[in-house]
């Protein structure tokens, strides 16, 4: 009888030991000190569910998403359906995989926290782009279309399910979501432009001029389309229509750092050293990490003998070079 009442007590103060672990590693959490919760939760000697979900909680916390889905999958389906611990359990598991970009495990996961997180904006966001990478750009534009307040069927939702493809460089899914946007309504804004960023990407300079040019028939105060429009000009040794392009593009947004560095070259290929040197400073100022600004400053300073200078920008320049190149 006495050693069945010495196993109870150790029991009993075991669950109390965990209990209070669990509520200190919670805290931790929050303080934003998930490596303090993970070692405090390890210390556990026998874990209940809920300070192994923890644990999976904080290793997400703390950019260890290996280990987040190797605890949170041995115990979500442990713990009691509705609960607090199973539903975020299974939200931080679904972004856990997401992170670790795989895309096919973490939507049903994505999708079962969406059943109760319904207006979560950012949510919408991630699974609009796990289908993406998924190849469903169905259910990525009616994700996307709910995250953004568009209607699912509409053009915009189009547009808006092509920018995230852009960027995700899904081109041809974007390609084709551009171009039923512009079937629904050729003035939805922006479709054009897209389509003409993909056209300069791949050289076709008379196409982007042209898809420039109507977005612009659409909305003649995009700058980012006069921008565009002057770097396809430019590169098609335009030099007179791309600096036309290029000054209203400044005129309506004079803080961003693009044009400037065009009309620099422009000034450069000119002979027009001091214009070019204004123009090239102008862009530094408002982008001072532009790789490009600093690299054409340093080949401007260099060809006026102003080697010291050119030296410093170069060295600029270089220390704002990607890794790995």
């Amino acid at each position: 009888m006495v050693s069945l009442l010495l196993l109870a007590l150790l029991v009993a103060q075991s669950q109390d030991v965990s209990t209070d672990a669990v509520a200190e590693a919670r805290k931790l959490i929050a303080a934003d000190k998930p490596r303090d919760a993970i070692a405090r939760l390890q210390a556990i000697p026998e874990p209940s569910p809920e300070a192994r979900y923890l644990l999976g909680v904080a290793f997400y916390h703390a950019d260890d998403y290996a280990h987040a889905i190797e605890q949170l999958s041995g115990v979500r389906t442990a713990l009691p359906e509705d609960s607090f611990a199973r539903r975020e359990a299974t939200q931080v598991l679904g972004l856990s995989l997401y992170v670790s970009k795989r895309f096919p495990e973490a939507i049903p996961l994505l999708e079962e926290t969406r059943t109760w997180a319904k207006d979560n904006l950012e949510l919408g966001y991630i699974l609009g782009q796990a289908y993406i990478q998924t190849r469903q750009p169905e259910l990525a534009r009616a994700s996307l279309a709910r995250t953004f307040n568009v209607p699912t069927d509409s053009a915009a939702a189009h547009v808006v399910a092509a920018q995230l493809m852009l960027r995700l460089e899904m081109e041809p899914q974007a390609e084709a979501e551009l171009k039923q946007a512009i079937e629904k309504d050729p003035r939805v804004p922006r479709a054009h432009y897209l389509l003409g960023q993909l056209a300069l990407f791949r050289g076709k300079l008379d196409e982007a001029i042209a898809l420039s040019e109507k977005e612009l028939a659409i909305n003649p105060s995009d700058a980012m389309a006069f921008h565009q429009l002057g770097d396809a000009y430019l590169r098609a040794s335009k030099t007179d229509q791309a600096m036309a392009a290029l000054q209203k593009s400044l005129w309506l947004n004079p803080y961003y750092s693009a044009p400037y560095i065009l009309l620099g070259r422009v000034y450069m290929t000119r002979d027009q050293p001091a214009t070019a040197e204004g123009m090239l400073r102008q862009a530094i100022q408002y982008d001072p990490n532009n790789r490009s600004a600093h690299y054409l400053l340093g080949q401007l300073l260099q060809r006026l003998g102003r080697t010291e200078e050119a030296k410093k920008e170069f060295a600029i320049a270089e220390s704002l070079q990607p890794p790995g190149r």
